[in-house]
């Protein structure tokens, strides 16, 4: 039995967090969940409105693939303390290692560059606008946590970076 890792990615919209995530999953072989994937699915086929099911239901998932012996990559911002904790928690559950990932953007000038040229890639999907992501509300981190700074460098850089912290 392999000794899974939940790897919990947080951060805010146009950090870089989705593209280092699934990078990520795609070298280590983790299964990949993503909260805005969940929950466009759920406003698409149940025609709701969205508030914590998502992740409600990424847990679940998660759980799963865990106690499979999957490692995960939980991709969402996930930005308040609560949800931070409830990914913990699973991990502890199911007796696995977990690690607390925040991407940020430190070049306010690229990251609003970013948000406001990005396409999407979730059929309908409507991507936050810059004042939107400026706006949200997001608690600072009091866990231990590594932190990946995307400003002005590749994605192969960042997980690099990545893979010698974690």
């Amino acid at each position: 039995m392999k000794n899974p890792t939940l790897y919990i990615f947080s951060g805010l919209p146009g950090s870089g967090k989705s593209t280092l995530a699934k990078e990520l999953s795609r070298t280590i072989g983790a299964v990949y969940i993503r909260i805005d994937t969940i929950e466009q699915a759920l406003r698409d086929l149940c025609h709701c409105t969205v508030q914590g099911e998502g992740y409600r239901l990424a847990y679940r998932l998660i759980a799963d693939n865990l106690r499979l012996g999957s490692s995960v990559v939980a991709d969402s911002c996930n930005p308040i303390a609560l949800t931070r904790r409830e990914y913990e928690t699973i991990a502890e559950k199911c007796a696995c290692a977990y690690q607390n990932i925040e991407i940020i953007c430190s070049d306010k000038t690229e990251h609003k560059h970013r948000v406001e040229t990005r396409s999407g890639d979730i059929p309908n999907l409507n991507l936050p606008t810059w004042e939107e992501v400026e706006s949200r509300a997001y608690d600072l981190w009091t866990e231990k946590h590594i932190v990946i700074d995307t400003a002005r460098k590749s994605i192969e850089n960042c997980l690099r970076e990545l893979l010698c912290k974690r």
